[in-house]
């Protein structure tokens, strides 16, 4: 897993955020066509640069952008499925209803995203350093595993900078061995999900819906459960020390052997 970045100055995040929400004015816009010619012409070992690039709405599928520097760059509304990233430098970058679907990003630097509304349907973030926000974005059957997605302590300053799956729809996704501490995930579908020896400590799970998951060995210390589905989850060897349990559902058909913190 990539360690946290350094402190990113907050200004430099709202300009770029602003920029992008504007349409992307002041950032080079490229066609299909020139990025497919400008990846072409790196050779070896060096890392294409293409930071700060108008790429939104392209048709772009299954394009090999591993090891590119990506950072600040626009790809909202984009079609990006089986796209290659692995790698890559994403940070500050916008994925907003873009079409991930199967796409890799292995080991990739994903610092505060922008992937809301979008598709990474069976994609797969294994290793990636991730912060950002992925509300109502769809992970079904995605691979997260090895992550560390926990929320960056460093960047105090500018508020705590976490990971946001508010109202994404999970099913089947793999998170497990991954960090997902202080992450929001109310409101998800995690049907059926994977979240094995999952760190999620202080992460919100109000209103989701987690029946059938497999949390075996997770850390949900801490948390915040109010209204959780369990039912029928596996919460084997799992840690619920100190978390709010009020209104939570399921825990009657559940598998709690070994579990700890729980009333």
């Amino acid at each position: 897993m990539h360690k946290s970045m350094p402190a990113f100055v907050g200004g430099l995040l709202i300009f770029l955020a602003a920029h992008a929400k504007a349409g992307a004015e002041g950032y080079e816009r490229m066609t299909a066509d020139t990025l497919r010619a400008a990846l072409s012409q790196v050779h070896g070992n060096a890392r294409p640069e293409l930071t700060a690039k108008n790429l939104a709405n392209l048709n772009l599928s299954g394009i090999d952008f591993r090891g590119a520097n990506l950072s600040a760059s626009v790809f909202n509304g984009a079609k990006l499925d089986h796209a290659r990233f692995d790698q890559t430098n994403l940070t500050v970058s916008f994925f907003e209803g873009a079409d991930l679907s199967g796409a890799s990003f292995h080991g990739a630097m994903m610092f505060s995203v922008q992937v809301a509304g979008g598709t990474l349907r069976n994609a797969d973030l294994s290793g990636a350093r991730l912060i950002g926000d992925l509300s109502r974005t769809d992970l079904s059957n995605a691979r997260l595993t090895h992550m560390n997605a926990a929320a960056d302590m460093k960047n105090q300053s500018m508020g705590l900078m976490h990971t946001s799956l508010v109202k994404a729809k999970a099913p089947g996704a793999d998170f497990s061995d991954s960090d997902f501490s202080r992450s929001e995930f109310s409101y998800a579908d995690l049907t059926g999900a994977k979240l094995i020896n999952t760190k999620l400590v202080r992460a919100d799970f109000s209103g989701a819906l987690l029946m059938g998951a497999d949390l075996t060995g997770a850390d949900l210390s801490d948390s915040q459960l109010i209204d959780t589905d369990f039912s029928h989850a596996n919460l084997t060897n799992a840690n619920l020390t100190g978390a709010n349990l009020r209104g939570v559902r399921g825990m009657d058909t559940a598998v709690t052997k070994g579990a700890r913190g729980l009333p």
